[in-house]
């Protein structure tokens, strides 16, 4: 086994209770408590957070609103220039963050190097994509007037972040944001705040303005809600669990909104599917990051003329994942991130089997492990419509298949989710795929890919009517949501 002190971050370990960065300055919370950051993987502490009071969540907000007067003003090749260096610090810094970040979240190492390399493209994207953020020029019924549209910062922007991506999620909003001439108030999940810690020492680095990005680590009860409720506050982004996505926006009334929510598929395996490539496919979106990703393939729509033959392709998958200790290299599956998400799996399993679902493999914890936070790759047959498993997010390594007879039966069962964020559909008919694409209620149809599918660039999110989120993340789609359009109208004399 590798030594866990090889993991940990120096500058964390120093035991600097000093986790908010604030106007340029690390500083702690007087009347905050501190506590000991606990790693999932074996319990171990990795090092103090600070939970912080709303007091220093204001003082982060005026310190980015005093900035961003500024920063608005810089000229967007010069804020182009800064998501660059922000990128080159990240990239030499990208082993010391992927190791930190594996006994944070609890991911193997190879997942967290990926994790971190992707940030890195996403500053560098923001900085090309920027550049070319253009406006129009709209004729008019009226000879003598010319109109123009460009678009600007909205100001200061409240980020709250999750646990399952803490680095890449992150610069989602981060990197657009800063790009686009706004300023940053971060609260990331209190889990996974060391690497939070440890990013914004790369961004500190990279020599911004100071007060331009600012992170309040805490509870999100309080220093969250504090920054997306604030009038100080322009604009909130959000990626998380759709009812605390509902809190939110109740508390940030009135001020615009970037969300991305829960998802729960499905991928729907139709009758002429390639098999072996669906099954390849499905399991790894399954057992990615143990699961924990709102893409993930946890709800899974089998033709009853393949199923036996898909589920014994998808339980040969799940045999091939090693579950352990996510710092060493032959492991492919770490722990669950924390107690509630271990709880939560536990419980949509035990429903599926009581409501007469057979487990091919997994179903519990394994025996011996580190920590309770590990759950074994789950293949579970004969699951029900009823089943809690197929309405809600499990969030864990939990592949449910659940039969169906026709398309239309299908594409009804589509529906039984309130969520509506990625599917996936497999079939060697591009005529039937097109048709499940136009028909699926989800933002984005994956054809012959694992659900988990996406690029930086590509648009992502949710669909009306249902509670995956509002908007869009990715690319220049991230860019324009987090700018106001502003429309311009002059008299040609």
């Amino acid at each position: 086994m590798i030594n866990c002190n090889h993991f940990v971050n120096e500058s964390v370990m120093a035991g600097d209770e000093r986790t908010n960065f604030i106007g340029g300055q690390w500083r702690g919370d007087a009347q905050g408590e501190v506590r000991a950051q606990l790693s999932p993987i074996d319990g171990s502490e990795i090092g103090p957070l600070t939970w912080s009071t709303r007091a220093t969540a204001r003082d982060a907000i005026e310190a980015a609103r005093t900035a961003q007067k500024g920063w608005r003003k810089v000229s967007t090749w010069d804020r182009a220039r800064a998501m660059r260096r922000i990128g080159d610090v990240i990239g030499s810094r990208r082993e010391e963050l992927a190791r930190l970040l594996t006994l944070e979240q609890g991911k193997p190492y190879a997942e967290a190097y990926f994790e971190v390399g992707k940030s890195i493209d996403g500053f560098n994207l923001a900085a090309d994509l920027v550049k070319y953020l253009e406006g129009t020029t709209i004729p008019t019924e009226d000879p003598t007037k010319r109109v123009m549209t460009f678009y600007q910062p909205r100001g200061v922007y409240a980020v709250v972040t999750p646990w399952n991506f803490p680095v890449n999620i992150p610069v989602e909003y981060i990197a657009p944001g800063l790009a686009a001439g706004n300023a940053i108030v971060w609260t990331p999940a209190p889990t996974t705040s060391l690497i939070a810690v440890a990013l914004t020492r790369a961004i500190e680095e990279a020599d911004l303005p100071p007060g331009i990005f600012n992170l309040v680590t805490g509870a999100g009860k309080e220093v969250g809600d504090e920054i997306v409720s604030n009038p100080g506050t322009d604009a909130v982004g959000f990626t998380g669990s759709a009812l605390t996505g509902k809190i939110i926006s109740q508390r940030a009334a009135g001020k615009p909104q970037l969300m991305e929510l829960g998802g729960n598929g499905p991928v729907i395996i139709l009758d002429d599917a390639d098999l072996d490539r669906a099954a390849a496919a499905t399991a790894s979106g399954s057992f990615v990051n143990a699961g924990q990703v709102c893409s993930s393939s946890e709800r899974i729509l089998v033709h009853r003329r393949i199923y036996d033959a898909f589920a014994e392709r998808m339980a040969e998958e799940a045999r091939k994942v090693v579950l352990g200790d996510p710092r060493k290299p032959e492991t492919t599956m770490g722990p669950l991130n924390n107690p509630a998400v271990a709880q939560k799996v536990s419980d949509h399993v035990a429903d599926a089997l009581d409501r007469g679902a057979q487990a091919m493999t997994g179903a519990r914890r394994p025996e011996g492990a580190l920590s309770p936070l590990y759950y074994e790759p789950t293949i579970l047959t004969g699951v029900s419509r009823d089943a809690v498993i197929n309405s809600e997010e499990t969030f864990g390594p939990v592949a449910p298949l659940i039969a169906f007879d026709t398309d239309e039966e299908a594409l009804e069962m589509a529906h039984d989710s309130r969520y509506g964020l990625v599917s996936s559909v497999f079939t060697q008919d591009i005529n039937r795929a097109f048709h499940f694409v136009e028909e699926m209620p989800t933002g984005i149809v994956n054809i012959n890919d694992t659900s988990n599918y996406w690029e930086l660039h590509i648009p992502f999110g949710g669909v009306s009517g249902k509670d995956s989120g509002i908007g869009r993340v990715g690319g220049r789609y991230a860019l324009a949501a987090m700018c106001d359009l502003k429309t311009a109208t002059f008299t040609v004399r």
